[in-house]
């Protein structure tokens, strides 16, 4: 907790950011610092719960009363040994994460809740700054060799912990660099990549290696790192895009999400030039899906100087506060405005694409939509209803399919031995597959999900192959506790 009444002296703040004509000329981070003396009231937000549901609202079980109190004590260097001891990488979850814990705070019942991911940011940025987060070097090793495959959240929370224990860790990446969708996937003005350029530079003086331009089952067969490593772990993430099969998907300019993003965040890493197809610049864009990713495009497209920017979801608006089916510490279903949509943006509610509308020369040149409504059946199940009369055509240069992803890439295990669900997924217990070397986490194995579970699964995945390897293991767990044992 912070302070006993710190509730009903502070309001709850978090960080502004800069005005929207001045963020579009770039694609830094636009949030603007506040001093410390601001972040330690708000730690003292922190209520007296007896209960903190904030716990079982954080995948990771971030120690958050805990580490509030050290920053409304003036203890930070407490609090960024409290933050890690559950949280390889705070910086990112720190700017990425939608915040769970926040929804499941006690004091949400009443008041805004704590501004627990701005204070989770700013413990990190100060551990960086003071010099107080530095490499932990293991002192002895194992003598056990672990090849992970993919570097995202997972992958590098994994290694870190594996590592941690003793293990030779060899990281294993398609792409020319570390950081998965992290890298890749996530705009600059969110995540400027220097962020992870410095956790890495950490992980490389740990004694991780990291081998980048290799596809394991490519470039490298699995077969291989059997034969090389005592355990194989799988972190290469859910990446097989869902597609829009209708008329028209075949046409330039209709280009999925992650491919647009990719080659952005590659532009300002200077390793890509801009190429038209994949550019905004003066073109009517739509967006379709109403996720995050959805939300990265818009930011981006309104940076290349789109003409227009409209997006596309075809859920009914949701409501500005909960329902009674949607109560607390549940997430709340709620209407979201993120820092892109303030930028410039046309949303459009229960609406569906029914055909992509080109040119003689296969170019887009609109859609033809039509509004929907949801409805239930006689046994209480939604269904959707498509309105008569309410098609439209919109023009379109640019159509970003923002449709979240159906699973992990199979490839990779055609030559293992290793069982799959029916969503292609591997079977696992204690994250151990059918193949007892072979092991997997992260969004591979539990389906798309969110960068704080990849670091949640990365975690326990490397306690699991600790302890099948060692008969035991040190490593820290979540499986004690409150929150639920993910088997």
């Amino acid at each position: 907790m912070g302070k006993l009444r710190g509730f009903l002296e502070h309001d709850r703040k978090v960080e502004d950011n800069k005005p929207v004509y001045e963020r579009l000329k770039n694609y830094n981070e636009f949030t603007v610092q506040y001093d410390y003396n601001e972040v330690e009231k708000q730690g003292s937000r922190c209520m007296d719960c007896g209960v903190p549901f904030c716990h079982s609202g954080c995948p990771l079980g971030n120690l958050i009363p805990e580490f509030n109190d050290a920053v409304h004590n003036k203890n930070w260097r407490l609090a960024v040994d409290i933050l890690h001891s559950t949280n390889n990488f705070p910086e990112f979850t720190g700017r990425l994460c939608p915040a769970p814990c926040e929804a499941a705070c006690v004091l949400g019942l009443i008041s805004p809740p704590v501004s627990i991911e701005m204070i989770e940011k700013y413990i990190v940025e100060r551990g960086f700054s003071e010099g107080w987060i530095k490499a932990q070097i293991p002192k002895k090793r194992t003598g056990k060799k672990i090849a992970i495959v993919g570097s995202g959240p997972a992958g590098l929370a994994a290694a870190q912990q594996l590592n941690l224990a003793g293990h030779t860790v060899v990281v294993y990446e398609r792409d020319l660099k570390i950081g998965g969708l992290l890298r890749y996937g996530i705009p600059d003005f969110k995540l400027e990549k220097n962020i992870i350029n410095r956790r890495i530079k950490l992980l490389l003086e740990e004694g991780i290696e990291f081998k980048t331009g290799l596809e394991v089952g490519k470039d490298i067969s699995i077969t291989t790192l059997e034969n090389k490593y005592d355990i194989i772990l799988l972190c290469g993430g859910a990446t097989i895009r869902r597609q829009l099969p209708i008329k028209g998907s075949n046409l330039k300019g209709v280009v999925q999400a992650m491919d647009f993003l990719k080659h952005q965040n590659e532009v300002v890493d200077k390793i890509s030039k801009h190429t038209v197809a994949l550019s905004a610049k003066n073109k009517n864009v739509i967006v379709i899906g109403g996720g995050d990713t959805g939300s990265d495009c818009i930011g981006t497209s309104n940076r290349h100087k789109a003409k227009s920017v409209v997006n596309f979801e075809i859920q009914s608006k949701p409501p500005k506060k909960r329902s009674e089916e949607n109560p607390w510490p549940y997430w709340p279903f709620t209407l979201k405005t993120s820092s892109s949509h303030e930028e410039g943006i046309k949303r459009q509610w229960s609406i569906m694409t029914k055909e992509f509308i080109g040119d003689k020369n296969g170019n887009l040149t609109g859609l033809k939509t039509v509004k929907v409504e949801w409805k239930k059946d006689e046994e209480g199940i939604f269904k959707l209803m498509e309105i008569k009369g309410s098609e439209k055509i919109w023009p379109c240069e640019l159509a970003l399919l923002a449709l979240g992803f159906t699973g992990p890439e199979i490839s990779i295990f055609n030559d293992l031995n290793t069982k799959l669900d029916d969503f292609s997924k591997p079977v696992t217990y204690d994250y151990q597959t059918s193949n007892p070397k072979v092991f997997a986490a992260g969004d591979l194995r539990r389906g798309q999900s969110l960068i704080v579970w990849a670091i949640s699964e990365g975690r326990e995945a490397a306690y699991n192959i600790d302890k099948y390897l060692m008969g035991k293991s040190t490593l820290p767990t979540k499986n004690k506790g409150d929150l639920p044992l993910v088997k």
